[in-house]
């Protein structure tokens, strides 16, 4: 668990570009006996369509390898703890609704114990979970975190798919100083054993939102995870963090294995994302934090972020790391939508100088458009403490009424390249600003010469189709159309939209191809 940045001024499944392998499905499975629930059922049955049983957790402990739970449709007022394993020669253990209709896990009444998923899957591998809404499952105690589904031990080829997971809550009233202990997660992957982690992990099209989380995250993966995909997922109207990687927060047993890696977060839709009225951020609200994060990485590594909606959130997408010596690394934020966020469209670095670093990092091909909309003069990438060898390029970044593009006011950046980027501010090349290494640059001409930065970037308006509606698509006659940099190894396959990125007679700044 942990807050968002508090800055001072914070899909295809194959992981391209990287060198990733992607996540592996398992082998083709032999036919599997078919088990049903229905909430009119009886455990005493025989667990067939025509005499289900009646509970989940009485199906859980009797499916085996290869095996599917149908639930009918109905409100099952009940905790799941799933500890058996399917196989790779006989496929995953399913658990899924039965054809369209609606399956409900609902924990209200239920009590949480310590860290607790109404779906609690513990050392298992080979599980699918599928098709139910997860709801009202919440505490007004301190120091317990309900969990909608919750992934934790070792494991392997586990996938959370098309469940719908609200009102997840924790609302404990902080006392005294302490502001902590009022925590909850949506969807949790912890890799808390090593060197045995939890891998193959694929969390796709869930809709996760209306979830009270404290100082946690919507959708976390955190410790010892290796190869995982997060993908066309909804993630709304939260009051902290949408998507996190994270890294350093001792979730494994050894500091070597310590760090969610070689994922992918692709397809993703996140957006209403506040800390604005968490009490973990300052008991009087609204406080004005502004530090909620719609994805953010926080000391993994080997990842990419790509082909995402990010907007309406505190802070679009951030890479970065909460933890002295320790560095966010080798992550590529690529192809992304980034749009009318509060604080900053990007933000990278530690964000004081007690903190840890951003490095090796690529941000490429992303559209940002009129974040900072607070207008405290963030602007669109916020450069903050340790930055090192990242490489900021093929973007388009058009100003909020602040006219600030980069701020950058620590001085600790070395080996950053920033190129063959697109940038556009309201108040013309004359009056936008750019601040690197703390110093304050105004006018386009003026910044380039002052910080080397920027020799082949243009500053332009970028002639979207119809920004008023959202649609950052450009026109033909786009100065950004054919003027990005065409290098294979950072662009990638895919634009945005799932077209390929490398069309005609070159490859275009920003998001759309």
């Amino acid at each position: 668990m942990k807050f968002g940045k508090t800055l001072m001024v914070g899909a295809s499944v194959a992981l391209l570009g990287m060198g990733i392998g992607s996540v592996n499905a398992p082998s083709a499975a032999a036919a599997g006996t078919e088990y049903y629930v229905a909430a009119n059922g009886s455990d005493s049955n025989a667990g067939t369509s025509s005499a289900p049983w009646k509970t989940l957790q009485h199906a859980a402990d009797a499916a085996g390898p290869g095996s599917t739970v149908y639930v009918r449709g109905g409100v099952y007022n009940e905790k799941l703890k799933i500890t058996k394993s399917g196989s790779a020669a006989q496929g995953p253990i399913t658990f899924t609704n039965y054809n369209s209709e609606q399956a409900v896990i609902d924990g209200t009444g239920l009590s949480v114990s310590g860290t607790e998923g109404i779906i609690d899957i513990t050392d298992a591998n080979y599980i699918t979970v599928q098709g139910f809404e997860i709801r009202n499952y919440a505490t007004t105690k301190s120091n317990v975190m309900p969990v909608g589904v919750y992934v934790h031990g070792s494991g392997s080829f586990i996938t959370l798919s098309n469940n719908k997971i609200h009102d997840i809550k924790n609302t404990a009233t902080p006392t005294g100083s302490d502001l902590l202990g009022r925590d909850a997660h949506g969807i949790a992957v912890y890799g808390t054993k090593a060197p045995d982690s939890i891998h193959d992990v694929t969390i796709d099209g869930n809709e996760l939102y209306n979830l009270v989380l404290g100082s946690s995250e919507s959708l976390v993966l955190n410790g010892n995870v290796d190869t995982f995909a997060v993908t066309n997922n909804k993630i709304h109207d939260n009051d902290n963090i949408g998507i996190d990687i994270i890294g350093y927060e001792g979730k494994s047993p050894n500091a070597s294995y310590d760090q969610a890696r070689n994922g992918i977060v692709s397809g993703n839709e996140v957006y209403n994302i506040t800390s604005n009225n968490n009490p973990s951020y300052g008991k009087k609200l609204p406080n004005n934090s502004n530090a909620a994060d719609g994805i953010y990485v926080d000391g993994g590594k080997d990842s990419i972020i790509e082909r995402n909606y990010s907007y309406n959130n505190d802070i679009g997408v951030e890479i970065a790391s909460e933890h002295a010596g320790k560095s966010t690394s080798n992550i590529t934020v690529r192809s992304n939508m980034i749009y009318n966020n509060r604080l900053t469209g990007i933000a990278m670095g530690g964000y004081d100088t007690k903190r840890g670093s951003t490095v090796n990092c690529l941000i490429v091909n992303n559209t940002l458009y009129k974040n900072d909309t607070l207008g405290d003069g963030s602007g669109q990438l916020y450069v903050q403490y340790d930055t090192q060898n990242n490489v900021i390029k093929n973007n388009i970044m058009v100003a909020s009424s602040s006219d600030v593009l980069i701020y950058n006011e620590y001085t600790k950046n070395s080996g950053n390249v920033v190129d063959y980027n697109l940038y556009f501010a309201p108040g013309g090349s004359s009056n936008a600003t750019w601040t690197w290494k703390n110093k304050e640059y105004t006018g386009f001409a003026a910044y380039k010469n002052g910080t080397g930065n920027d020799a082949h970037s243009l500053f332009a308006n970028p002639l979207f189709v119809n920004a008023s509606l959202n649609n950052y698509h450009l026109q033909p006659t786009s100065p950004a159309v054919d003027a990005g940099l065409t290098d294979a190894s950072i662009i990638g396959s895919l634009d945005i939209d799932g077209g390929a990125r490398v069309q005609g007679a070159g490859v275009n700044m920003g998001a759309y191809e």
